[in-house]
């Protein structure tokens, strides 16, 4: 795919910052959704890196993560480049979240692609790692934060993308295993989310799943079937296929709901991205 020249580079950043930061100060220290104590919501969305209309596209997700005010944001496709402020830092600036971004790429080159995750909470802990086989550029990212004063570690990835690379993704599905046993604090609950570029139930996620639950999954029974109802790959661009997750510990959490986002058009004809994003809510078991 052809990128944007520096010049437009420049000028679409001008733009995004005018469209996104009117009033944004009001939305910093809003408090409305505050979390209560019981209940948790986790949003991931594969950003699309800087493809379309990135002013539009960002005006259209953070003027949606900003009514539903999320604890915890996963963004996958995360490009800064010379003219193009990290976009992660875009939204969370937006927002008035903080973020951390993680990539493979050089902290010292101006072009550097990742994940992120963006949250309204104190971050307590963070790191990241770079996934097996290192050749397929796959990190995990990992927070820990303070959500009613007690700790949640969220993790963040963005598995192999070929229909055929099942056992590429096993590696990597094994080695996220590995970093979170090592990086979260005994008995801390664990949320997963991301684009594993698979449906949930395909056979190399088995080592996550055997402690772990997705979301989606459990609270629509046909998720399976139902592709086109269900898919998290945008309809305008791909087949149908549910490859953005939410999972979660079952021993920690009960889902409440889990939806898609981004799954219509702006008025204007602008999609959000190539991907719908998934929002699960949870509720903290007693």
């Amino acid at each position: 795919m052809k990128r944007a020249t520096r010049p437009t580079l420049r000028a679409a950043a001008r733009r995004t910052w005018s469209l996104l930061f009117a009033g944004v100060a009001a939305v910093a220290g809003d408090s409305a959704s505050a979390y209560d104590g019981r209940e948790v919501s986790v949003v991931t969305l594969n950003l699309w890196h800087d493809a379309g209309d990135w002013p539009r596209r960002a005006a259209l997700i953070v003027r949606t993560l900003r009514t539903l005010r999320p604890d915890v944001i996963a963004l996958q496709e995360v490009l800064q480049d010379r003219g193009l402020p990290n976009q992660a830092k875009t939204i969370a600036d937006a927002l008035g979240f903080r973020y951390v971004f993680a990539s493979v790429d050089a902290a010292d080159k101006p072009r550097r692609y990742g994940n992120a995750i963006l949250t309204r909470h104190r971050i307590l802990a963070q790191g990241w790692k770079a996934l097996a086989p290192l050749d397929d550029y796959r990190v995990a990212l990992h927070l820990r934060i303070a959500v009613d004063g007690e700790p949640l570690e969220v993790y963040a990835t963005h598995l192999h993308w070929t229909p055929e690379g099942g056992a590429i993704r096993r590696a990597q599905v094994e080695d996220l295993e590995a970093y979170i046993a090592v990086a979260s604090a005994p008995g801390a609950p664990t949320v997963v989310a991301g684009d594993f570029n698979a449906p949930a139930n395909a056979p190399e996620f088995a080592p996550l799943l055997a402690r772990l639950r997705d979301a989606y999954d459990v609270l629509h029974a046909d998720a399976a079937q139902d592709d086109a109802g269900h898919s998290t790959l945008n309809l305008a661009f791909y087949a149908p296929l549910r490859i953005d997750h939410v999972l979660y510990d079952p021993r920690a959490w009960t889902p409440l709901s889990a939806t898609r986002l981004f799954d219509r058009p702006a008025a204007d004809g602008t999609w959000a991205s190539d991907h719908y994003g998934v929002r699960a809510v949870l509720r903290r078991r007693p």
